[in-house]
């Protein structure tokens, strides 16, 4: 049995004074949880799902519980996952009390009817699958809600970034929260999943790359599966996850070359930030970044899990699990 896992938790300026071991630890629960499922022989699309979820109950994400603030002081989530054997796909975006989005995105998936579902369309169809409501403040928390405020500054009518904002509001404001998972199963097939809660003090109804097919999320087993986390719109713009398969599928190249040719390249030049993890149908695992770090981690078959922050841990043993 061959399998391969990755997840992400985010990327952005993340500071190295900050407590680090409870981000290591929310990534392995979500190696954890994912791993279980393929070492069971069971499918990459149920791992990437199960990862994912994971993350979402983790409230120092952003994605779920611990999902940042719109400038309305409410919470809208987004996600989406795929299926790289058959490139079937399911989103939402807007949900304000599905628990878990990730796991509503494979229920549309699985419906079949249609990819993507917006706002209360979205929380209507969960709770007719049988999926777990929550009240929208659920998703809050103290820290989230101090971010928030500080990102405003002194003026709390401000929907834009107020840069004299503590320092600590601005960082936290530049590190993208998106969390997602991709995967290898023994079977030979791929799956790729995101989730997350936006930028903080969004505009109600923004948003960005993370439900959408090709921009933040793709799987195909032809060639990769792609979760992204970073400015949204320019993720959008540049369709990252899908010219990453482009580049392999038309071109040839294997799957570090085209995901860092990728970021480097037409993301960059579009002035983005952020990340991916890609993972080819061999099997090899690419997570090129352009941001001062992210938060990420993978496993394969039995091996220990392998998480990181930074771009000089790469060289670091990873912290005892």
């Amino acid at each position: 049995m061959t399998y391969v896992l990755a997840v992400h938790g985010g990327a952005g300026v993340i500071a190295g004074d900050t407590a680090q071991e409870p981000y290591h630890a929310g990534l392995r629960a979500a190696l954890a949880a994912g791993g279980a499922v393929l070492r069971a022989g069971g499918s990459a699309v149920a791992a990437v799902a199960a990862a994912v979820a994971a993350l979402e109950d983790c409230p120092l994400f952003n994605a779920g519980r611990g999902a940042v603030f719109t400038a309305d002081e409410t919470h809208e989530l987004d996600a989406g996952i795929m299926d790289g054997a058959t490139l079937r796909a399911g989103a939402l975006a807007g949900a304000r009390h599905i628990r878990n989005p990730i796991l509503a995105a494979n229920a549309i998936m699985d419906d079949g009817r249609f990819v993507l579902l917006a706002g209360a369309g979205a929380d209507r169809f969960a709770a007719d699958a049988g999926l777990a409501r929550v009240d929208n403040g659920y998703f809050s928390t103290p820290q989230r809600h101090a971010q928030l405020l500080g990102v405003r500054g002194l003026d709390p009518d401000s929907t834009a970034l107020d840069h004299s904002a503590p320092e600590v509001a601005l960082r936290d404001a530049r590190r993208f929260g998106t969390v997602g998972a991709v995967a290898l199963d023994a079977a030979g097939n791929l799956a790729a999943a995101t989730s997350t809660g936006g930028m903080t003090n969004k505009r109600p109804g923004r948003i960005g790359d993370t439900p959408l097919v090709g921009a933040g999320v793709y799987a195909n087993n032809a060639s990769c599966a792609v979760s992204a986390t970073g400015t949204g719109e320019h993720f959008i713009r540049a369709c990252v996850a899908h010219d990453i398969h482009a580049r392999m599928a038309y071109g040839g190249h294997g799957v570090a070359r085209a995901a860092h040719d990728c970021i480097g390249g037409p993301l960059a030049d579009l002035g983005g930030e952020g990340g991916v993890i890609a993972l080819g149908r061999d099997g090899t695992l690419a997570m090129p970044f352009n941001s001062r770090g992210m938060y990420r981690g993978w496993l394969r078959d039995d091996a220990p899990a392998q998480t990181r922050i930074f771009r000089e841990d790469e060289d670091r043993p990873a912290l005892a699990p």
